[in-house]
């Protein structure tokens, strides 16, 4: 991809919203963070990047406005701030299927939100709303009439640049032979809605029927949508909580209210880097307590800014989701890899992962969501190339997951995988949530056309190239 052709790009980001300031904000934070997501494919094909400083953000909105051509890249952040705000979530309930009126207000609030965060030199990566479990606000929801109920508030959140999920559409123990393409269907008429289903509760332990229509969903999407990627927006969940910012696994329950994610790798290699002298030798504990540290640091400001959304708009506020979401130019596997000196995958992985997850829960600030380690490997550079290189498949990750709060989350796969084998993976991670009453998803991608060993790539920007594993 040219300099030119990666210009335009955010050239029409920003055409495209310029009719009102709000949408033109929204389109500049949209470029600077695909200028973000683009650097490392930049590298790749020659193009200078520059450092991200070198713009300021003023800077980047003249440079859109006049549509002018530039030698590089650059994007705004203030480097007191080495972490981004991943996601600003608001959670409601809806009266019912076709409650414009409550979608567009709170649109509305986010907007607010963002902005104030904005102004205070964070950089908002998204904004995204939760609702009820489906089956709460339209009984009789498997047919074409909700998904086309669906598809109009989708509209409405994609034209304002918000993300939309309606909950785990399944979440008692259920099984629908219909399940698999309706949900295809509703996947390929929204681009801004994801979804789940609940295969595992305290109170109903591991839900075997709809361990099996989730197999179906993610079988039939895999078949239907261009690499497969459409499975990026649904998952199975299992002992997943209320109140969690981060997708697919988001829902809601209650009054309204709003949390935050972070996308934090950046701060956490930080801390602990130059922690020891010799390579390999690492004082997992002191770690730790760098992490912890680190993230308290960058958790009060936020939550300062929070309470006072809170207050003066009149939302709850549930806390920061301390799991450090990883992106394509901020790894969690290379934190994990300064922690142990080896290659991830390696031994001593576990060690780092268990170390990381007790770092994130040492954390004494209001938490909320999964609060845990999350490992996926096709949002992560770093765990992608060493997926490719064979270090670790689907078992080392469920191995991972006893003591982090990963499951198998976009975990490349064959195109051939079945039914029965993703219904296997899936009840695998629902057993392992299960047994320890911790949260874990499963976001598999079998890719059409794709065997073991095969090089994929997606046009999703949030998404990088590795090579599938077996199931």
């Amino acid at each position: 991809m040219h300099r030119e052709q990666l210009l335009s790009i955010k050239r029409d980001d920003a055409r495209q919203y310029s009719k009102s300031s709000k949408k033109w904000q929204a389109a500049v934070d949209s470029a600077v963070h695909i200028s973000r997501l683009l650097a490392p494919r930049c590298r790749e094909h020659g193009i200078e990047v520059m450092p991200q400083n070198t713009f300021s953000r003023r800077e980047i909105v003249g440079l859109l406005g006049v549509g002018m051509a530039m030698p590089s890249f650059g994007f705004s952040s203030r480097t007191e701030f080495p972490f981004n705000i991943r996601t600003i979530t608001a959670g409601i309930e809806l009266a019912s299927i076709d409650d414009i009126g409550r979608l567009k207000a709170v649109i509305r609030f986010l907007d607010n939100a963002r902005t104030r965060f904005r102004d205070e030199g964070y950089v908002v990566q998204t904004i995204r709303v939760a609702t009820q479990p489906l089956s709460l606000y339209r009984r009789n929801w498997l047919n074409g009439e909700t998904i086309e109920m669906i598809g109009a508030l989708d509209a409405i959140a994609a034209e304002n640049g918000v993300m939309l999920n309606v909950g785990p559409v399944i979440n008692s123990d259920d099984y629908d032979p219909e399940f698999g393409a309706w949900t295809s269907e509703l996947i390929r008429a929204t681009s801004a809605t994801s979804l789940t289903v609940n295969v595992a509760s305290s109170d109903g332990g591991v839900h075997g029927k709809s361990v099996r229509a989730a197999a179906d969903a993610i079988k039939q999407v895999g078949r239907d949508t261009k690499g497969g990627e459409g499975n990026f927006r649904f998952a199975a969940i299992a002992h997943s909580p209320t109140r969690t910012p981060f997708y697919p696994a988001a829902f809601h329950e209650g009054p309204d209210a709003f949390g935050i994610g972070l996308e934090s790798p950046n701060l956490l290699g930080a801390a602990v880097a130059g922690l020891s002298d010799r390579p390999g030798v690492v004082d997992l504990a002191e770690g730790g307590r760098r992490m912890t540290a680190a993230l308290e640091r960058a958790i009060g400001p936020i939550a300062e800014i929070a309470a006072s959304i809170s207050n003066e708009l009149d939302w709850n506020y549930n806390g920061v989701d301390v799991s450090p979401a990883p992106g394509v130019d901020a790894s969690i596997g290379k934190v994990i890899e300064s922690l142990t000196g080896a290659p991830f995958g390696s031994s001593s992985t576990l060690s780092a992962c268990a170390a990381v997850t007790s770092a994130i829960q040492g954390v004494s600030a209001e938490t909320c969501g999964y609060s845990g380690l999350m490992l996926p490997p096709l949002e992560d550079p770093v765990l992608a190339r060493r997926m490719s290189e064979g270090r670790f498949g689907v078992q080392e990750l469920l191995l991972y997951s006893s003591v982090c709060g990963t499951g198998l989350d976009v975990v490349p796969l064959p195109g051939s995988t079945t039914v029965d084998q993703l219904a296997a993976l899936i009840h695998d991670v629902a057993s392992l949530a299960n047994r320890w009453e911790k949260p874990l998803s499963a976001r598999l991608f079998p890719v059409p056309g794709k065997a073991v060993g095969d090089a994929v790539s997606f046009d999703n920007p949030f998404m990088v190239d590795s090579h599938v594993v077996a199931p």
